[in-house]
């Protein structure tokens, strides 16, 4: 068998653009991958990337989707130390050849890693409240996903949403002192609504300077969150060093950090408790795999980070079941309500949520069903008519 196509779609979709990769093979299989850039941008670099990495993909054997990897990374130059635009590409081609590898042998994903440790998956909601900036409302907001059985809130007490946009975090590490009340009396009116009936999760997205970052994370320990995300700049590991033993809170990160090597030098700091590599960005499905049990020698667990569209979600969920130290997956449940969003499996991952559960199930490759005919209007890349 070999790869024989690879195409790139980029989605405009409910606010955020998700990137699609697609690998053909001669024998009729076909694997999908997300370059996990949909938030922020970077969508055109990260098909761009896929589109320069294609002539490495073609002829390939599906069948060793690490030796592909390892003549991308070895042989590129620039990915070798690169970030987020690179290793989305690397990841998406990465996670398409799994795909193809596992249906080949009629077997999920995470059958090749061991099998599943688990039947069903704790997710944690996220966005549940990006319509809100009054603190009232921004708390009240909770009751939305309690009612639908989450026992984890994801929160950024300091983002601001703007109109037509989605959540802008902190410039030029400051907030003013309207700005750090409106994020205290959120997180504790939000403590006020949820009570003991769900977890809260706070992410920070590395945005302030240490006066008020420390005044801050005082407030978290007094509400006994459950853990804080990104309480620097991803950069920033001295930092992260001198937070070590000062809070008794799990301290989060990793959704910018990319490759086994990255996170390495995140878990050195000695202050992360819980590691987030994401499958459509640290370096796809086995480097993911890899960093979740290097963790383990560090004592720390993995909580897949998981923002893009449904197929990234599916591509999470089967890498979260071959860990043995997963915690709660990250879920955006009412992103398909944003205005133009475009539905791209037919079997979402997110249709099986119940009660804060997500179950795992034993369909073929990644699991996912892609529409591809609502696909077909946003190909920006197809490499046998570019070479045609």
């Amino acid at each position: 068998m070999r790869v024989t196509n690879v195409r790139a779609y980029r989605i405009p979709t409910g606010g955020v653009r998700p990137v699609l990769v697609e690998i053909v093979t001669d024998e009729g299989l076909t694997g999908w991958g997300e370059a996990a850039v949909a938030y922020g941008l970077g969508a055109r670099g990260a098909a761009g990337m896929i589109a320069d990495y294609a002539p490495r993909v073609i002829g390939a054997d599906p069948a060793y989707p690490r030796h592909v990897y390892h003549d991308i990374y070895d042989n590129s130059f620039w990915t070798k130390g690169g970030g987020a635009i690179a290793f989305a590409a690397v990841s998406a081609i990465d996670q398409a050849l799994w795909d193809i590898k596992a249906k080949s042998l009629g077997v999920p994903v995470y059958e090749l890693f061991g099998g599943a440790f688990a039947k069903a998956a704790p997710v944690y909601a996220n966005g549940w409240n990006y319509h809100c900036n009054d603190a009232i409302e921004w708390a009240k907001a909770a009751e939305r996903p309690l009612r639908d059985g989450y026992k984890m809130l994801k929160s950024y007490p300091f983002a601001t949403q703007l109109p037509g946009r989605t959540l802008t975090h902190v410039q030029r590490r400051a907030l003013s002192p309207e700005e750090f009340t409106r994020a205290v009396d959120r997180v504790r009116l939000l403590k006020e609504v949820v009570g003991n009936d769900a977890e809260l999760l706070i992410d920070l997205s590395g945005g302030i300077n240490n006066d008020q970052l420390l005044r801050f994370l005082d407030v978290c320990e007094e509400l006994k969150v459950s853990w804080v995300e990104e309480p620097f700049d991803a950069f920033n590991l001295t930092g992260l060093k001198n937070l070590v033993g000062r809070y008794k809170f799990p301290i989060a990160a990793g959704e910018r950090v990319y490759t086994r090597n990255g996170f390495k030098n995140l878990l050195e700091t000695g202050a992360i408790d819980v590691v987030m590599p994401d499958v459509g960005n640290c370096g796809g499905v086995f480097e993911l795999i890899q960093i979740a049990a290097m963790a383990e020698a560090y004592n720390a667990r993995v909580s897949p980070h998981n923002c893009a569209s449904t197929l990234c979600t599916a591509a999470s969920l089967q890498v979260w079941a071959a860990c043995a130290n997963a915690m709660p997956l990250e879920i955006y449940p009412y992103l398909p309500e944003s205005k133009g969003y475009v539905q791209v499996l037919k079997n979402a991952p997110e249709d099986r949520i119940k009660n804060g559960f997500l179950e795992v199930t034993s369909d073929a490759g990644m699991g996912a069903v892609v529409d591809t005919a609502k696909l077909e209007p946003y190909c920006c890349f197809d490499y046998l008519k570019e070479t045609a």
